[in-house]
This record gives C-alpha cells, structure tokens and sequence, in this order.
C-alpha cells in the first residue's frame, strides 16, 4: 500500500498552473483514495474498518507529498479522481 501512496504523491506533484483545490478538498480526496483501497482489498470491510484506514491514510499524508496536494492537484483532477472507484482509477485522474 505505502507503493500507491508514493504513486499518488508523485502524481500530485505533478500538476499544472491551473486553479487547484482547497485543504477540504484535499482532504476529501485522500479519504476517498482510502476507501477505493480498502473496498478493493477487502470486500467486506464495513465502515469500521474504512474509517480506520481513512484514519492511517491521513496520519501517513502528514509526512509525505501528499500535504501539499493544494498547490499539485487542479480541480478538474480531483473531480475526476472523486468519481473514481478504484485505487487506479484515482491515479489515472490526477496523472
């Protein structure tokens, strides 16, 4: 998992001199990447379980790329990336 969240801190890295998002909106984005993880690698996993890897993938974005997602990540990416139901799916959206 720490493979996909190097992946997306280098795609967030990556964007242009469009308007970005807001923190909220960054916020929101990580959640939603966790919770496309956690559904695609664990079916089942109830909201419990969701929650607590929202929770891990908020605590691991304080020490990488991922913190400065307001100035990486352009508002048409994280509209594309919110609509996304995969881990890869969020990927391809903000590449």
């Amino acid at each position: 998992m720490n493979g996909r969240i190097v992946v997306l801190a280098v795609l967030l890295l990556a964007g242009g001199c469009k308007k970005k998002i807001t923190q909220p909106q960054c916020e929101e984005l990580i959640d939603h990447f966790a919770e496309v993880v956690v559904k695609e690698r664990y079916p089942d996993a109830g909201a419990e379980r969701i929650a607590a890897e929202r929770l891990r993938e908020r605590q691991e974005s304080k020490n990488d790329e991922l913190r400065n997602c307001t100035s990486e990540v352009q508002a048409n990416e994280h509209a594309c990336a919110m609509k996304a139901q995969t881990p890869e799916g969020v990927l391809k959206c903000l590449e």
